[in-house]
């Protein structure tokens, strides 16, 4: 006779017969028996927290970091033409800068442009309103944070994510550009992010468009006098990145990339104010497989 102590879970409560347990153990599974069949603990007991514990190892992390790659994509699947906002998620109805993203996405969204944000506060919540005040499509990638973060209510439609990286990834493929309103951290990682794809060839010709010159200068300032006067980067690597504080020329920058490939954004960008070459002119570029800036 068998020993009923191999069996703990199954002899418990599916059977108390262990001759017929052994026999069972003996023979080969189904895939769908497999699947159906579950521990359970030898008293019973409503919850028991240990049987979820596979939910925390990495190989089901994988499986969560999958399915929240296909709920974005399906969600996201029938965006047409839309522009990315970013900025801080604390700054609030009266600042300049909430005022001037709020204008923006409602000029975007009369424009035919889907308005894509962080889907939290701020910044973001501006953006979204003014696509909302458009009657345009609002859309927000939410992410779970410990503070600062919960969905704002002028949204269309509204995705959450609980991984950073698949949530750019959103943002990345469905956007057909980034402005970049004044933030902090969060807001810095979408700009340098998106610059990276760009210089290094990840992803086509993509407008990157700063709003409030007087916010960004110190940065650009870093750029300008340190990295390009290093030869850490390109200034062909600049030529997508345009700073702007007109609305309408911002508009007119994306429309731009949208219909023209950003052929005349360079023009106004800060790869232009270095000198550097058009888009399609390796010829005479510093770094000739850099040229394209993108």
């Amino acid at each position: 006779m068998a020993d009923r102590s191999q069996y703990p879970h199954d002899s418990s409560i599916r059977d108390t017969n262990p001759d017929l347990i052994a026999a069972l153990h003996r023979r080969v599974h189904t895939h769908d028996e497999e699947l159906l069949n579950r521990s359970v603990p030898p008293v019973p007991r409503p919850l028991a927290p240990e049987l979820s514990y596979f939910t925390r190892t990495d190989s089901w992390r994988i499986m969560k970091m999958q399915s929240e790659l296909i709920m974005g994509m399906d969600r996201l699947a029938d965006v047409g033409a839309s522009i990315a906002i970013f900025g801080s998620a604390r700054l609030k109805e009266d600042d300049p800068d909430y005022i001037a993203a709020r204008a923006l996405g409602r000029m975007m969204a009369e424009s035919g442009f889907a308005v894509i944000t962080g889907g939290g506060p701020g910044i973001m919540e501006a953006a979204n309103r003014g696509a909302m005040d458009a009657r345009g499509v609002s859309i927000g990638c939410n992410i779970e944070l410990p503070f600062e973060q919960a969905p704002n209510p002028y949204l269309t439609r509204s995705l959450d994510f609980q991984y950073f990286f698949v949530r750019k990834t959103m943002f990345i493929k469905y956007a057909n550009g980034f402005v970049i309103f004044p933030g902090g951290f969060g807001t810095l990682d979408e700009l340098f992010e998106a610059l990276t794809l760009v210089q290094t060839l990840k992803i086509q010709r993509f407008p990157i468009i700063l709003y409030n010159r007087e916010f960004w200068s110190k940065a650009l300032d870093f750029i300008h006098e340190t990295l390009i006067e290093r030869g850490l980067i390109s200034p062909e690597d600049l030529n997508l990145l345009v700073v702007c504080d007109d609305l309408e020329e911002i508009r007119k920058t994306v429309i731009d990339c949208y219909q023209n490939r950003c052929w005349v954004t360079w023009k106004r960008s800060e790869g232009a104010s270095e000198h550097s070459d058009p888009p399609g002119a390796p010829a005479t570029a510093v770094d000739p497989a850099k040229a394209d800036a993108q």
